[in-house]
């Protein structure tokens, strides 16, 4: 007597391998759309998050060293920051140039909350709305290097043409502080 298989046994049909496999498809065309929304939107973030540590960085040098930190921004994509010295010498401490087509640009967007103006892609007060020579002190304040005032500003980035990749730095004179702002859909957000 011969046991023929049952057609319960283990196993897929051809059709439904064909079936897995579509829906493989599909969801995988959704998450390469995804990411090439994503992608600059990851690239913003990357050159804010650049600023925002340099920026920072330089505060807390100034603190540590106990010298001036002058922060230096390149356009349309660079940061860099000096020590200076006792003497008047200067001492280069970072350049950092943005990578994925990020620039200081101002992208149609209105001012941050912080509200010190949007009148330039780099902007601070008392500096004639740009940069001019900016340092970080002993103290931590953020001043304008040439009268010692403190000076409240905002740096604007993004990727050009692309409205929802706008970034902004605050940085609060009197205090150092350093906020960073992303814009999403119709606001900013922290």
């Amino acid at each position: 007597m011969e046991k023929h298989p049952s057609r319960d046994t283990g196993g897929f049909s051809l059709i439904e391998v064909l079936i897995i496999i579509a829906v493989i498809g599909v969801l995988t065309a959704f998450a390469v759309l995804q990411m090439g929304n994503a992608l600059p939107a990851y690239r913003a973030n990357a050159a804010m998050d650049q600023v925002v540590a340099q920026l920072r960085m330089a505060r807390q040098t100034a603190i540590a060293d106990r010298r001036n930190v002058r922060v230096i921004f390149n356009a349309p994509n660079g940061i860099q920051t000096q020590r200076l010295e006792i003497g008047g010498a200067v001492t280069p401490l970072t350049n950092v140039v943005f990578e994925g087509y990020a620039v200081f640009t101002l992208l149609g967007h209105p001012d941050t909350p912080d509200a010190f103006g949007n009148g330039a892609p780099i902007v601070f007060a008392g500096l004639g709305g740009g940069p001019g020579v900016m340092a970080f002190t002993s103290t931590g304040a953020f001043i304008d290097a040439a009268t010692g005032d403190p000076i409240n500003g905002t740096v604007f980035l993004g990727i050009a043409n692309q409205p929802m990749t706008a970034r902004a730095v605050s940085v609060l004179g009197a205090t150092g502080r350093v906020r960073p702002y992303r814009w999403i859909k119709n606001g900013w957000v922290q």
